[in-house]
């Protein structure tokens, strides 16, 4: 054939036949690329009809389960499209795949079918939806922001696919009608949402606590118990507050000697000061100390000039002279600023002190932004520093030191767990190392019928879970171990109250070791798994019958609490002699009321240092011991 003119012409006659050769056609190089990408795709589309036979038998959910993850419809009993977990890497494909495609493809479609067969199972919601999961963490993130981690066994059947984060109010109980949610992200057995934290504006969330819920026919269920923020100390700005004591040895000063030169002599290294809290609120009309303002989350407190200038010259004072300050901060009554009394404290009651206000904003605001100007105000060398605070007194004695209209410890407790958390949050959220402690007093386990108080071991197991349950916090313990009766100074007299296991009636400083080993139970164990903070923060030896054996008494509890590690302080109560309670037969001071020494001042004064042994031999015949360690259990 003439390929130009597409005719077939024979050869001349007289021209030779050439051999023969067989035609073969010129393919480019084109040509031969496509006809082996055709020739592999076939082998391909092969595979993956035998691969897709296989799944389709043995892996039909699979393929049902990626097609429905698809749709954007409500849940309607069904399982919805995973997040996967697992990021499915196939390796990158060289031009030619060659016979290698079916290992790529088998690999895949096996990632999928596990990942399908990780994802927990879609199940109902408990009768309390509460119930379904927990949230594990609770925090101020690395970039101050609220992460909140929830971990469950199952994914919750619901309108939708998403779990939503919603912050609710101290007081709430619920998730207020029309709330918006913060975040939302897919259910899954663990999700991490996060929120702003909003520090110190009008819209801070930093005394908030959250809930993850879900959708359920049209209104949000909550799916985990609500927590709080548990490390408000992420945002502190002053970190090395607290002051370690040189020793255990504290006093209740008296603020009449503390220009002296006496707490340098009696070697005092740890003191405590009551704080009333509406003794500082509101203006002055003195103009040398005129009135402090103090905005916080958007709002504008007074604090009264001169009463904090009182307080700044106290805790300005014990800090020069190198001395670790508690300061116990109490709810005492004052008509003008009624909003700091819990409702159900307002009726009245004999006691000096109220039950602080967490059941409504305006109480859960004045608290945050006391808390926040106390901490800020004594967390320096310019006013003082203080290093523990003390959050009311012995609330377990309801009538006489925390009054509340009387109701069961559950409530009660939920009540000052409240304000402690308020209270601890905004200290903590300023000065990262302070620490902060609940008050009882030596009533431990009395069980009297029809007691219109606590016991103190039933009000620590109740916080104790209120607060574990909530999100765990460092709270401490401050405890006052006074003899039984207060007019008997001798502790280590034998007293059908006083028994050497948890079930004791009081605790004294003869067995302290109760209180000790209580303490030392797991669930009662810190953050990081240590016992929590000891402190005796009052207790007092009377001389009503005689100084030798106010002075033996002293001794005897030093000595115990020297032994206990887990003891880090033992404030005395207190420096000089009170005039009503001497008239009670309750001679506490270290001195007489006209300021003459007692006995007790030296071996007070030497208990800590290497001549105590001089000064408190005098105390072992008292108490029938040879031996200092034989009061030791």
């Amino acid at each position: 054939m003439n390929f130009k003119t597409g005719k077939n012409e024979k050869p001349a006659k007289d021209t030779p036949l050439k051999t023969k050769k067989p035609f073969r056609r010129r393919i480019s190089k084109n040509d031969r690329k496509g006809r082996k990408d055709r020739k592999d795709m076939r082998r391909l589309i092969s595979i993956m009809a035998v691969l897709m036979g296989v799944i389709l038998l043995g892996a039909g959910a699979a393929v049902a389960f990626l097609f429905l993850s698809r749709k954007e419809e409500p849940e309607q009993n069904m399982q919805q499209a995973p997040d996967i977990s697992e990021k499915i890497e196939i390796p990158a494909q060289e031009e030619e795949i060659g016979s290698d495609v079916t290992k790529h493809i088998v690999t895949a479609g096996g990632a999928v079918w596990n990942s399908f067969k990780k994802r927990p199972a879609t199940v109902e919601l408990p009768e309390n939806a509460e119930d379904f999961a927990d949230i594990t963490e609770c925090i101020i993130d690395e970039n101050k922001r609220i992460s909140v981690t929830l971990e469950g066994d199952g994914i919750p059947k619901s309108d939708d696919k998403y779990y939503y984060l919603f912050a609710m109010n101290t007081y709430d109980t619920g998730i207020l009608e029309g709330a918006d949610y913060l975040d939302r992200d897919y259910k899954n057995s663990s999700i991490n949402l996060k929120t702003s934290l909003n520090y110190n504006l009008a819209g801070s969330r930093l005394f908030k606590k959250f809930v993850i819920a879900v959708k359920k026919d049209g209104q949000y269920v909550p799916v985990s118990t609500p927590s709080y923020i548990t490390n408000p100390e992420a945002i502190a700005r002053f970190g090395s507050v607290y002051q370690q004591p040189v020793s255990k040895k504290g006093l209740l000063v008296d603020p009449n000697k503390l220009r002296g030169g006496e707490l340098e002599d009696l070697g005092v290294k740890q003191a405590a000061y009551n704080i009333p809290v509406a003794r500082l609120l509101g203006p002055t009309s003195s103009a040398a100390y005129p009135t402090i303002y103090y905005t916080y989350n958007g709002k504008t407190y007074s604090f009264n000039g001169q009463v904090v200038a009182e307080y700044d010259i106290v805790f300005g004072t014990l800090t020069s002279k190198g001395i670790t300050t508690t300061a116990i901060i109490l709810n005492n009554y004052s008509s003008a600023y009624t909003q700091l009394i819990h409702p159900q404290a307002r009726g009245g009651g004999s006691a000096p002190y109220y039950m602080f206000n967490g059941a409504e904003e305006s109480g859960v605001e004045y608290m945050a932004a006391v808390g926040s100007f106390l901490a800020e105000r004594y967390s320096d060398n310019t006013h003082g520093r203080i290093s523990n605070w003390i959050i009311a007194n012995e609330i377990n004695a309801r009538k006489e030191w925390n009054h509340m209209a009387y109701t069961d410890i559950e409530t009660y407790v939920e009540e000052y767990a409240k304000a402690f958390r308020v209270f601890y949050t905004a200290i903590k959220s300023v000065s990262s190392s302070a620490r902060v402690y609940i008050s009882i007093d030596q009533q431990w386990d009395r069980n009297i019928k029809n007691n219109t108080n606590y016991d103190g071991r039933d009000i620590l197991d109740v916080f104790n879970r209120n607060i574990s349950s909530k999100g765990n916090i460092d709270w401490g313990v401050a405890q006052h171990p006074y003899n039984v009766p207060l007019t008997e100074a001798r502790t280590w007299q034998g007293s059908r109250y006083v028994e050497h296991g948890a079930g004791t009636s009081m605790i004294t400083m003869a067995n302290i070791e109760v209180l000790i080993n209580y303490m030392k139970q797991e669930q009662f164990r810190d953050t990081k798994g240590e016992v929590r903070s000891i402190l005796l923060s009052e207790q007092g030896y009377t001389s009503h019958a005689g100084e030798a054996l106010q002075a033996a008494a002293f001794a005897y509890a030093y000595y115990k609490v020297a032994a206990y590690p887990e003891i880090d302080g033992f404030l005395l109560n207190r420096e000089t002699d009170a005039g009503e309670e001497v008239a009670q037969g309750l001679a506490f001071g270290l001195s007489d009321g006209g300021g003459r020494h007692k006995q007790i001042y030296d071996v007070f004064k030497y208990i800590d240092t290497p001549e105590h042994a001089a000064h408190t031999e005098f105390a072992k015949s008292i108490i029938g011991i040879t031996n200092w360690n034989q009061i030791i259990r």
